[in-house]
């Protein structure tokens, strides 16, 4: 059975949910795969939102190891984030993960646990868009005056959001709704759309609600495909069935049709 490892510091409702969504698609065979365990950076007591995700956890019987950053940093005063990771990893011995699902953990990866597991983790970006957080991709997108954007699940590398395309999807944003929400800035600055309206701009809201309702199936759906061998990786390449190198599994087809119900 193929093994995944699930890294998450289980902050809020969105990483619940996700969790539930990935079981859910377990259980019907679609994942064909089992969670092998959960990694949380928090513990018990250390947040109400934390605490009702590590219930789920154990709810579903899925192995977990929590070991608190906060505390370590606090008892170990200056210390280097390596030496965190390294004893997550000697607390981890014991398991094995084909596929590391970075979901929701809320800390960067140091470059030993890096080699050590192929982890992947979600960008707000189709592969070659922009880099940062969801925030930042999305006004480059608008400052650009891009026509689509999309998500990916990527490699995680120590060089932070670099690591090669893993699996995506894109989107356009023209044509209807986008049109008439690009004809309302046009011609502004874009520092003064930031500045008078921020991120409640209307095509920025449009932009991130089609990015956002993409992210847990894209999520799910990679991990489908690893699943069941369409997609691999093999030192430090991403690879289709074939064992051929590619530049990330396009997903777009079966995302489109999962939001269209089909």
């Amino acid at each position: 059975m193929y093994q995944l490892g699930w890294f998450s510091t289980g902050r809020d409702k969105a990483a619940r949910d996700l969790l539930t969504v990935a079981q859910r698609s377990i259980a019907l065979g679609e994942i064909r795969a089992e969670i092998a365990f959960v990694f949380s950076n928090r513990e018990p007591g250390e947040s109400k939102e934390t605490d009702l995700f590590l219930r789920l956890v154990k709810s579903y019987g899925i192995p977990l190891v929590c070991f608190s950053y906060q505390q370590f940093k606090a008892s170990r005063g200056l210390m280097s984030r390596l030496d965190y990771d390294r004893e997550v990893m000697n607390r981890l011995r014991g398991f094995h993960a084909d596929l590391c699902v970075l979901a929701g953990y809320m800390l960067i990866v140091g470059k030993e646990m890096c080699r050590k597991y192929n982890m992947i983790n979600l960008h707000p970006a189709a592969p070659e868009g922009p880099k940062g957080t969801w925030q930042e991709v999305i006004w480059q997108l608008i400052d650009n005056q891009a026509q689509e954007t999309g998500v990916m699940m990527h490699l995680v590398t120590p060089e932070l959001d670099e690591g090669p395309p893993v699996a995506y999807c894109t989107f356009s944003i023209r044509g209807k709704p986008f049109d008439k929400y690009w004809q309302e800035i046009e011609g502004y600055p874009i520092e003064e759309i930031k500045q008078r309206q921020g991120e409640n701009n209307r095509l920025f809201r449009l932009i991130r609600k089609h990015g956002l309702a993409r992210e847990f199936p894209l999520i799910i759906s990679t991990l489908k495909a690893f699943s069941q061998g369409k997609v691999k990786i093999e030192e430090d390449r991403v690879v289709d069935a074939e064992g051929r190198p590619i530049n990330g599994y396009n997903l777009t087809g079966e995302i489109d049709r999962q939001l269209k119900g089909g």
